[in-house]
């Protein structure tokens, strides 16, 4: 890790990663062959992970679709100061979601929402009119909305993007295309339509868990790197650790240098957008 580069005037930020007490019911998604991840992860146990890589804050994401879980990550970022913000979870297609929205509106540090799409059975799931409507009001409370979906949704997320011109848009771990099985070309085409659309900002995030766990290698995830960097440019893309997902497959310093090192050619300004700028300037850290 090349700190030198960075004064520490440059906040690096971690717009992406977790925390959960672990359950084996709530938590199911994390299987048997996760078990590097079937524990608790909790500030004290990211805080030296970051200070160790030069990143000076994080935006934690849900993990569990609850607004007890919104809550919960609230009071962690209240107690951690390097936690700058929050996205949390609300029913989106709840009738009284504008009530909601007013109540979450007095915590400064809940940045934005997120649902799980990527387990919907609906692959237009998006496009519902209940969660159009939440949409629309995230837009008039003005949070933000992460997108996270499978590459095989995308079809419904270009559509959905262009209904919702204004509102603040950022499409989690690129949208987790098939790196294992090399499969690149119908997730570029979406992935540079959604580039098209100026609201539209997307992590860099979740790739080696996507990539063979044991076996993946720098060069496997580079025409994904890409795309994006084609796509959206330094400008719109975010860097994100997904901690503690990331570590059945990479340790947090490695993810860290594979992206240093892809970002060599870009210039000092450039870099610093993708390392936190862009992350402080889309969820207003």
């Amino acid at each position: 890790m090349n700190n030198d580069l960075f004064h520490h005037s440059d906040d690096r930020i971690d717009s992406h990663q977790h925390f959960w007490r672990y359950h084996p019911v709530k938590d199911a998604w994390i299987t048997d062959d996760m078990q590097v991840i079937q524990r608790d992860f909790l500030p004290d146990d990211l805080q030296p992970v970051l200070t160790a890589n030069g990143i000076t804050g994080c935006v934690a994401v849900q993990a569990d679709q609850s607004e007890a879980e919104t809550d919960w990550l609230l009071q962690l970022a209240g107690a951690y100061p390097f936690i700058k913000g929050v996205v949390g979870w609300v029913d989106l297609r709840a009738e009284h979601i504008r009530e909601r929205l007013l109540h979450y509106k007095q915590f400064p540090l809940l940045k934005g929402f997120r649902h799980i799409v990527q387990a919907e059975p609906d692959p237009a799931f998006l496009l519902g009119k209940e969660f159009l409507r939440g949409i629309a009001a995230l837009q008039d409370f003005g949070f933000t909305y992460d997108i996270l979906v499978l590459s095989t949704q995308l079809p419904a997320v270009v559509s959905f993007v262009a209904q919702c011109p204004a509102q603040k848009l950022v499409v989690d771990h690129l949208a987790k295309p098939a790196i294992r099985s090399g499969d690149i070309h119908e997730w570029a085409n979406d992935m540079r339509q959604l580039g098209r659309h100026p609201h539209v900002y997307c992590k860099v995030s979740g790739m080696v868990t996507e990539a063979d766990w044991q076996g993946w290698h720098a060069d496997d995830l580079r025409p994904y790197l890409d795309v994006v960097f084609e796509a959206f440019g330094p400008e719109r893309l975010l860097f994100g650790s997904d901690w503690p997902v990331c570590l059945v497959a990479a340790q947090y310093a490695e993810w860290c240098a594979l992206l240093e090192d892809y970002m060599q050619g870009l210039t000092f300004a450039e870099k610093r957008m993708v390392w936190g700028g862009n992350a402080k300037q889309f969820y207003n850290l």
